[in-house]
Formats: C-alpha cells, sequence, structure tokens
C-alpha cells in the first residue's frame, strides 16, 4: 500500500509540474537509491526498476550465496540455509536475487523518501520554469490578473504560474483589476532563494515591438525592420523602420489604411502618440524625420562630440522642441546624437531657392543638396565643402563649381 501511495504521489507531480519522462525517472530512481545508501550503506546491488505507465515500481537486491557460518556482508552476502527458503536447489556461491518491499524500509523511512521526493520535484519545477521564461525574455505574455498591490501586480500566466508586473514597468495609465487580462513582455528572469522571480514590463521598448510584429505582418515576416524605439510609456514613442523591399512603403505598411494598424498599438497603450519614421543611414536626413511634424531648414553635425546643430524658423521651434522637451529629447536618443536647436538667420528673406539655380545646376545635383536638408542656397553655403562632399557622395570638384555659383548670387 506504501508503494502504491508513493508511485501515486509522484504521478501526481508529474502531471502538474509538466516534467518529461526520463527526468522523472532519473529522480525518482535518485532518490530511492540515497534511501538504500542510509539503509544499507550500499546501493551498487539493487536494481530499481520503474514503470511510470502503470504507475508502480519495484527493488531487486542481488547477493552472494555463503556458507551459514561465513557470513560478513549481510548487504551483499546470504546465507545457504536463508537462500535455501526461497529455493531448495541454491548452492554456496550462486547469486540470489529477491525483492525488497517498501514496507520493510519503516514508516520513518517511507516518509523521508517521500518527502525527499516532494522536495527534489519542487526544485525541478522551479528550475524548469527559470530556464523556460530565461529563454523567452523579450517575449510577449498574455496573462490574467491575479492581484493588485500598491507596488506591483501579480499575474498568472495560462499555466498558473506565477508573474510579477512592478507599477514602475505598468503604463502610467494603466489601471489594473483582478481578473483583467493583460498583455506585457518578459523584462527579467531571476532566482531568489533557489526560487524563480518572473518580472512582465509594458514600459520596455520590446513591448512595443511585439506589438508591431502582431499588428504589421509585414514586420512580422521580416519585410520591414524595426531600426530603432524609443519612448516614453503613456506620453510618446518613435519608431524608426526599414523596408527591404523597394516596393513597401514601411511607414505606410506600419499605419495602415486610415490608420487602422497603429490605432490598435495606441489603444493597447492606452493613446500613447506613436511617430513611425523612415529609417536612412544619413544622419543629417533622420534628424529632420525624427523632429517632426517640425521643418528643419538645416543642420550642422558635430561628429567628434556626437552633437547636432538644427535650424528652423521661429514658429517651428516650440513644435521641435514638444510639451515639456519631449519631442527633441526622444529624438535625440533615436539619432544618438545630442540635438541643439537654433533660430534660422532674420535674413532669410534675403535667401534663394536652390530651384532658381536649375540652369547653372544640374537637377540631380539640386536633388542630391535637397537630400540631405539643403533646400536653399545660404543652407547649403554654410556646410563647409569636405562636409558637403561627404554627405552627397558629389565630386569635389561638383561641389566647388556649386558654391561658386551660389557665392556668386550675394555677392555685391
Amino acid at each position: 500500500m506504501e508503494n502504491i501511495n508513493l508511485t501515486e504521489t509522484f504521478t501526481e507531480f508529474k502531471e502538474l509540474k509538466n516534467i518529461d519522462r526520463p527526468t522523472m525517472i532519473s529522480v525518482l530512481e535518485d532518490v530511492f537509491r540515497g534511501t538504500l545508501l542510509k539503509l544499507y550503506g550500499s546501493d551498487d546491488n539493487f536494481d530499481i526498476i520503474i514503470n511510470i505507465d502503470k504507475g508502480d515500481f519495484e527493488i531487486w537486491r542481488n547477493r552472494t550465496i555463503v556458507a551459514d557460518d561465513a557470513l560478513r556482508d549481510n548487504t551483499h552476502e546470504i546465507t545457504l540455509s536463508e537462500a535455501q527458503k526461497i529455493d531448495a536447489t541454491y548452492e554456496t556461491g550462486d547469486e540470489v536475487t529477491d525483492e525488497v518491499k517498501l514496507q520493510k524500509f519503516g514508516r520513518r523511512a517511507v516518509l523521508a523518501l517521500r518527502q525527499n521526493l516532494a522536495g527534489r520535484i519542487a526544485d525541478m519545477e522551479k528550475l524548469q520554469l527559470y530556464n523556460k521564461y530565461t529563454e523567452r525574455i523579450g517575449e510577449l505574455v498574455v496573462g490574467e490578473v491575479y492581484q493588485v498591490w500598491k507596488k506591483e501586480a501579480l499575474v498568472l500566466d495560462d499555466e498558473g504560474n506565477e508573474l510579477i508586473l512592478p507599477k514602475s514597468e505598468q503604463i502610467p495609465s494603466d489601471f489594473l483589476r483582478k481578473g483583467d487580462t493583460v498583455r506585457a513582455v518578459v523584462y527579467k528572469v531571476e532566482l531568489r532563494n533557489n526560487t524563480p522571480f518572473i518580472t512582465l514590463s509594458r514600459n520596455a521598448p520590446e513591448f512595443l515591438e511585439r506589438l508591431f510584429e502582431i499588428e504589421v505582418p509585414e514586420i512580422f515576416d521580416g519585410i520591414i525592420t524595426i531600426k530603432k524605439i524609443v519612448r516614453v510609456p503613456g506620453e510618446r514613442a518613435k519608431v524608426a523602420v526599414e523596408s527591404y523591399d523597394e516596393r513597401i512603403d514601411p511607414v505606410g505598411a506600419c499605419v495602415g489604411m486610415k490608420g487602422a494598424r497603429i490605432h490598435g498599438i495606441v489603444r493597447e497603450l492606452k493613446n500613447e502618440n506613436i511617430d513611425v519614421i523612415n529609417y536612412t543611414g544619413n544622419i543629417q536626413l533622420l534628424v529632420q524625420r525624427a523632429l517632426s511634424p517640425a521643418k528643419v531648414t538645416n543642420a550642422k553635425i558635430d561628429e567628434a562630440n556626437k552633437r547636432i546643430e538644427v535650424y528652423l524658423q521661429p514658429n517651428e521651434i516650440s513644435m521641435a522642441i514638444g510639451k515639456g522637451g519631449l519631442n527633441i529629447r526622444l529624438a535625440s536618443q533615436l539619432v544618438g546624437y545630442e540635438i541643439d536647436v537654433f533660430r534660422e538667420d532674420v535674413n532669410q528673406e534675403e535667401d534663394v531657392s536652390l530651384d532658381e539655380f536649375s540652369d547653372e545646376i544640374d537637377a540631380w545635383i539640386i536633388d542630391a543638396l535637397k537630400a540631405i536638408g539643403c533646400d536653399t542656397a545660404k543652407s547649403v553655403l554654410r556646410i563647409p565643402k569636405l562636409d558637403l562632399v561627404k554627405r552627397t557622395d558629389l565630386e569635389e570638384e561638383t561641389v566647388e563649381d556649386v558654391v561658386r555659383i551660389l557665392s556668386e548670387e550675394f555677392e555685391e
């Protein structure tokens, strides 16, 4: 009866903890051998047969038959008279194999064995959970809010595992209640006192990235890639995207028809404003897109100090900076440069559009200059010649001709 109860106890653990068969058998055998070592001082002459499907096990002991007056080791030897009680044909030197019933261990030993087994299974389950979620860091999980406290919420996954969503990783406008379904990414997995501690986040950039993968099939399929995400949760986010297919507009694909795709993400993020930007390796052009909707008239890049000076019309400056400096701060994080905003020259009205020089400068050269944010003659003249060559990929001789033509326009 003890034999059956012990196996049933283990079977219940197996079903609850989803432990694979080889591991389950290995643990059960290890626990039994530990008990045999304590009781007999050795386990090398015992065979343990475990039948998980039937829910039972057997322990067999192998001993050598010795003369009645030659017994030295009760564990590995058996006297001839005892052996012949099992089978009268046995002789000295033969091997005897007999079954050891669990009841012979004694009630205290059986209880200790059962507790040891329960402890081992619990430790395995903790390690299995830790390994499972360590591999899922950055992945999206869906769970049910089980309990809400002041500093965190307890979330249960579909297997009933406990996950923690701290207040600091919730969107400021989140209002969680027991029974709510919540989505978040696995942010951090730790072992504390041999217990896995799994932290979720709705503030991490990876959360926004996973939402885009769900809403935008082209991102999930790898046709469009997210180059970088910066955000202030619940307020604003900027997402730089790039398409590997020239026929697909990455920004349009992410926004969707009439904003259908982006609206689902915005709702999940509690109306967080999301700016989707077409990524480019041209830093000057990228900073112009990052500061949208403000229009940059010129930008000077200081590579050594990782700073960019941007020039805007006076009425565009507040738009570029944004409420509380949020827009310019996110733009700086997106491009990886500190951005300094300056007013455009007050004599801007004396400037001349590059299109006015189409009779002297080829259209493709004007387009190359516009591509780096230079729409007027003065915006070109402010940039050193070597920088113009580097940013536009134009020949140095071509740049010198352009600068000469533009300079002549402002000579008295």
